[in-house]
């Protein structure tokens, strides 16, 4: 039985589904008007694992993703620069333009790295009938108010309000200094934005002088935009039901986003919204948070064009778990890189599989993903199988089912691990004057000069029958 860590009670719980066979899970998705950075990326590894363990686990699961391609205000107190507009302003394209551009390298990383793709893929600009039909419920049954620029939630008649964050609204009314404007609460709101322009909304202006946003739409209040948090409700429910078995996101979801979700979706329903809150830590590059303006911004894709491959990312992203901050360095990639490869020549060397596996080792790891997908530790026992003394048939039966969780494509190892045919002489020679160096124990000589000829993109691996030459980074090969 899966064990999982739930953020509503901050416990380690059993998982127990609404229905007994179908698990339904929902996922927040990107918002495209930037780039999708291997930050986001480790949250949806994460989320893929998650998937992968319970279908290991013998449950259909219906995974729905949102992508947020609606403009919504940079800030979560409604105030700022539209986010979509921001985008295409910096690249002069329409809104809809970056939309799609972003989509799809987000969809893309997804595929580097090795990701399921979600049953269901839901734009919230294809769902905006059924976020003005979700405000009318709130509207009707009194959890809303209208100010001069939307249609807000009003959290104090919603009691359970803290349920998530754990944060009371006295404290926050007492910490939280902002310019209220109209609302009623500093927690309250958007869930629908008049369309403004120097001051007027444009249903309002005759000379037709305003200067239109590029995505807005009709509604009961006039004409605007939907709320950063409504679409999550409208889609999910409307996706999954108004009660279902999963939510993920990342730990900067918690207080806001996730938060309001809660309030809105329950308020209108009357029902629990989510079980099972799932949340991903942050990682960081090198010590320090991810910026562009600190040059260490990196894209998957970025990572591929350094010569490095994309599984060999995602093996990274598993020795760190979940609810723990990650740090990412390329010393740690690079060994990622050596480790993956040297698993997959493992697998390559052994004994077609004949449908017995290794049982004890088998137990010892559905126990360990099921404890809160606790990875790094499932990679341990997948060393621990690979040098074992068990028959290398029984060895590949069992590491390829743990690979349906793992998710690196051992099964298609070899396209992976193609061999040096031609390796120039100036290589050669420092292998052959490394292995002398060995045989003579100057282990320290033999190492730097090992670290020489990964630096030439190749690495040697130390096999009884002598050094073997394999690819390590093709974009510095000579």
């Amino acid at each position: 039985m899966l064990k999982i860590f739930n953020t509503l009670t901050r416990q380690i719980e059993d998982f127990q589904p609404i229905d007994a066979y179908n698990v339904k899970v929902y996922a927040c998705g990107p918002t495209v008007y930037d780039y999708a950075h291997i930050g986001h990326m480790r949250r949806y590894v994460g989320d893929d694992i998650l998937i992968r363990v319970l279908e290991f686990d013998g449950y259909k699961v219906t995974h729905a993703m949102n992508i947020t391609d609606v403009g919504h205000l940079v800030s979560d107190q409604d105030t700022g620069e539209d986010k979509m507009e921001k985008g295409a302003k910096k690249l002069g394209l329409s809104v809809n333009e970056i939309a799609k551009k972003f989509e799809n390298q987000f969809i893309n990383s997804m595929k580097l790295l090795g990701n399921k793709m979600p049953d269901l893929l839901l734009r919230a600009t294809e769902h905006i009938q059924e976020q003005i039909e979700l405000i009318q419920i709130l509207e009707e049954k009194g959890f809303t108010y209208k100010t001069k620029d939307g249609i807000y939630f009003d959290t104090s008649k919603f009691p359970e309000y803290d349920q998530l964050s754990k944060q009371p609204l006295e404290n926050i009314k007492a910490g939280v200094r902002i310019d209220l404007g109209e609302k009623r609460n500093p927690t309250d709101f958007a869930l629908w934005k008049f369309s403004y322009s120097n001051g007027r909304s444009f249903d309002s202006a005759q000379d037709g002088s305003a200067s239109r946003r590029q995505m807005e739409w009709e509604s009961p209040w006039g004409v605007g935009f939907p709320g950063w948090h409504i679409e999550c409700s409208a889609m999910s429910m409307k996706a999954l039901g108004l009660s279902f078995d999963i939510h993920t996101g990342g730990i900067d979801h918690i207080n806001i986003h996730h938060t309001n979700e809660i309030a809105q979706s329950e308020a209108a329903s009357g029902k629990k919204f989510v079980n099972y809150w799932v949340h991903h830590n942050f990682l960081t590059v090198e010590d320090e948070k991810m910026s562009k303006s600190l040059g260490n911004f990196y894209t998957v894709e970025d990572i591929v064009k350094q010569g490095y491959e994309p599984l060999a990312l995602r093996y990274l992203y598993l020795q760190t778990h979940y609810r723990q901050e990650m740090n990412f360095t390329f010393d740690a990639l690079k060994a990622a890189n050596v480790a993956l490869n040297k698993l997959r020549d493992e697998v390559l060397s052994w004994d077609d599989p004949d449908g017995k596996g290794v049982e004890d080792y088998e137990n010892l790891f559905f126990e360990t993903i099921n404890n809160d997908l606790n990875m790094s530790k499932a990679l341990s026992i997948v060393w621990e199988t690979v040098k074992s003394n068990y028959p290398t048939s029984a060895k590949k039966e069992t590491i390829l089912r743990f690979d349906k969780v793992l998710g690196l494509d051992l099964e298609n190892a070899q396209k992976y691990r193609k061999r040096i045919d031609k390796v120039s002489e100036k290589v050669l020679k420092m292998v052959e004057e490394r292995e002398r160096l060995r045989k003579e124990k100057h282990y320290h000589m033999a190492d730097e000069l090992r670290f020489k000829i990964q630096k030439m993109g190749y690495d040697v691996e130390d096999k009884k029958e002598g050094p073997k030459i394999i690819v390590f980074d093709k974009s510095k090969q000579n």
